[in-house]
């Protein structure tokens, strides 16, 4: 996003994202509380019409978080991504590390005055579980002791390692140990939902202040379909003390000049969306910040059996490896960081992206691993490869399909790959939808290859791998190799850590042979920011939190 600091965001990646967390605005002076005055108001353009921010259904960063500012799991994270108390305050591990027993704190209450209770997770977890409930992100409860079997069909909810002992006291059992579970505990599916308010509203508990209710610093006052949602002050919320703002404002604008316009003439405080074109010029003047990313901008291909969404000639093409492997080597992803994107991205050469520690203190998962030259494209091996599978020159070929989300960065890449594609003589079509729409496009295959990205959850290689399990929820490229399963089964049963990073590089050794998707560049995250926004949050798992925020 600014090409005049892109050394200084490649050395927070190289130097140790993994615990890098920005502050927007931090004051050398810990204590704000004398800086809030009259009514504070901080608002947040998101940058598309968020699908849901119902925990159990949401998957996108963007409802992510609206839910991480309304809602409170039983554990927070810290600045270094490490979890803390949160509405439990303190919690036992047993001594197999499988069940732990957490207690929740006496002044956890709901917005609408009413206790937390240990029943509160053990519904929403279950409910996530639940096979009705069609919750993409199911599988992050898989760690639970009979959650995948429950989510399958095989198993019942009966039977899941769920035990409310009393009203504060809640038992968790694991099918195996997992280092990372209590970071998972504050992940928005993991978040508490009230089964009174759920069942009684249906889907449309979401949508109405007063059901929408919510345990976090913030709560839901007002929501205006496509426009935004406003959130006030959670009076009920324990640490409400500590939380500066009187209103929470998210808005919907789609259009990064006008959401970027927004910002400089003080109508709205942060945007997630701004134009390229003003990325150095906007770090200049101090109205666009960079901040660390944990994730990887790539093409997902669909590469499912279904022949009614994919002409026959299509599938045949895109079912072919090689010819997956030939778009991803005609790809110039130095030239796509440094000449289109031009916000610090790093050219990628792996799926899970740098900073994602490894099995070796102080090291990346990814390492010295590079599946290819992220520096420059090879036309003569793309070509190559065509060949052997039979299109020599690009002969007979079908025009292909190139999927995008509307926005303004989303077409400026794909356009350069269309340039580069065609240098191998491979046509592609360009196509984009509404954030809403592409999504459903990309979850039921209605596209051929489509943009996609992903940011890590928790600080571990499997947060990228396990969703390309075969029939996952998030696995859109419908990808499925046996193999591959069985590796990142064994990876979440291993208890030694070393055996257990070896099944994962085992699998992205796959994943990246098979190329499903093809990784572009790890993100960065580029926010418009209006320099009178104090202490926001900015977590490189994607996360904004706002609970200590205020306006100068």
């Amino acid at each position: 996003m600014k090409k005049s600091k892109l050394k200084t965001v490649c050395a927070l990646f190289l130097a140790g994202v993994l615990g890098a967390t920005g502050v927007v605005g931090c004051n050398s002076n810990d204590d704000n509380g004398d800086k809030a005055k009259g009514n504070e108001e901080l608002i947040y353009n998101l940058g598309a019409e968020v699908k849901t921010i119902d925990p159990a259904l949401n998957n996108a960063v963007d409802g992510s978080i609206v839910i991480c500012n309304a809602f409170e799991g039983l554990m927070r994270l810290d600045d270094n991504q490490k979890a803390i108390p949160g509405i439990a305050e303190s919690y036992e591990l047993s001594d197999d590390s499988l069940t732990y027993t957490f207690h929740l704190r006496d002044d956890a209450l709901w917005s609408d005055g009413k206790p937390v209770t240990a029943e509160d997770f053990k519904y929403a977890w279950t409910r996530a579980l639940n096979p009705d409930t069609a919750a993409e992100y199911a599988f992050q409860l898989y760690y639970i002791k009979g959650g995948e079997n429950y989510n399958n069909g095989t198993g019942s909810a009966e039977d899941l390692g769920i035990n409310v002992v009393d009203n504060h006291t809640l038992e968790v059992t694991l099918e195996n140990p997992t280092s990372y579970f209590l970071e998972l505990t504050a992940f928005p599916t993991l978040m508490p939902v009230r089964e009174d308010i759920v069942e009684a509203n249906g889907d449309g508990w979401t949508l109405k202040p007063e059901t929408y209710v919510s345990n976090g610093p913030f709560m839901l006052k007002e929501y205006n379909m496509k426009d935004s949602y406003v959130f006030v002050k959670n009076p009920e919320y324990y640490r409400k003390d500590e939380v500066k703002l009187d209103t929470l404002k998210f808005r919907m604008i789609e259009d990064e000049v006008s959401a970027y316009a927004s910002v400089k003439n003080g109508e709205i405080s942060m945007s997630e969306i701004l134009p390229n074109s003003e990325i150095q010029k906007g770090q200049e003047e101090g109205t666009v910040q960079i901040y660390p990313y944990l994730g990887t901008y790539f093409y997902c291909i669909n590469v499912g059996n279904n022949t009614e969404n994919l002409p026959e000639d299509v599938q045949a093409a895109l079912s072919n490896k090689k010819v997956r492997q030939a778009l991803s080597l005609a790809i110039d992803r130095k030239t796509i960081c440094e000449q289109v994107t031009k916000g610090g991205q790093i050219p990628a050469y792996s799926y899970v992206p740098e900073g994602i520690p490894g099995a070796e203190e102080g090291k990346d998962f990814t390492g010295e691993v590079k599946y290819w030259n992220p520096e420059k494209a090879d036309l003569e091996q793309a070509k190559k490869l065509l060949e052997e599978a039979g299109y020599p020159n690009g002969e007979g070929l079908p025009t292909l399909e190139l999927l995008y989300n509307t926005n303004e960065g989303n077409k400026l890449v794909a356009e350069t790959i269309q340039q580069m594609w065609a240098k191998i003589n491979v046509n592609v079509e360009l196509y984009n939808e509404e954030w809403a729409v592409f999504q459903d496009s990309r979850k039921n295959g209605n596209y051929e290859i489509a943009r996609h990205g992903w940011i890590g959850d928790y600080l571990d290689p499997m947060t990228f791998l396990d969703m390309w399990m075969s029939g996952l929820g998030n696995n859109d490229a419908k990808f499925s190799n046996e193999e591959y399963d069985n590796l990142i089964r064994s990876a979440k049963e291993e208890t030694d850590i070393a055996k257990k990073y070896e099944y994962l590089r085992k699998a992205e050794d796959i994943l990246m042979d098979e190329m499903p998707i093809i990784p572009i560049y790890y993100y960065t995250q580029i926010k418009a920011v209006s320099p009178r926004v104090k202490d926001v949050v900015v977590s490189p798992l994607g996360q904004v939190y706002f609970d200590k925020a205020y306006i100068e």
